[in-house]
């Protein structure tokens, strides 16, 4: 019986390398997975004071591809988070992040 216990461990470590190999699929390969809500909150303050929903909408793409990085307030420098300061609209060739 001592085939058992190995061939569990060896079943739990697969199980576990085709976990996160669907992580990072979902991810697009990319950075870490970010829950909604953290972008939410972290595009709330962004978007404070500008319009709204095309804002919100851009910031939370945004911060979905640069792993949570988005400035910290309205007026925040986009340095704060390079990634979020480099994307760029792919008609105009303008940044793409509020």
């Amino acid at each position: 019986m001592k085939p058992l216990p190995a061939t569990l461990a060896l079943l739990l470590l697969f199980l576990v390398a085709s976990y996160r190999d669907l992580a990072v699929a979902a991810d697009g390969g990319g950075g870490a997975v970010v829950p909604d809500a953290v972008c939410e909150a972290k595009c709330g303050k962004r978007c404070s004071q500008k319009v709204a929903g095309r804002c919100m909408g851009l910031c939370k793409m945004c911060c979905g591809k640069c792993a949570g990085c988005v400035p910290s307030g309205p007026f925040a420098s986009k340095d704060e988070c390079p990634c979020y300061r480099d994307m760029k609209s792919p008609k105009s060739g303008r940044p793409k992040c509020p």
